[in-house]
């Protein structure tokens, strides 16, 4: 009969993953309409979130008055 272990590895500390957690206020609507598309799509509010961020950011100009 073959021991088998239980492996576990150290828990990440909470960050360590490259991400960070923080709060926003949003519009209802808003909230509503990523539901929308969360519930059409499979992805979760937050994934839809990270995904829009990104885009926004790369998509940015700011432009000097």
């Amino acid at each position: 009969m073959d021991d088998k272990n239980l492996i576990l590895r150290p828990k990440k500390i909470r960050g360590e993953d490259g991400y960070k957690t923080f709060s926003i206020r949003v519009k209802e609507a808003t909230v509503a309409q990523i539901d929308q598309i969360a519930a059409r799509t499979g992805y979760s509010r937050n994934e839809l979130i990270s995904r829009f961020l990104a885009y926004a950011i790369d998509h940015c100009t700011i432009q000097e008055d």
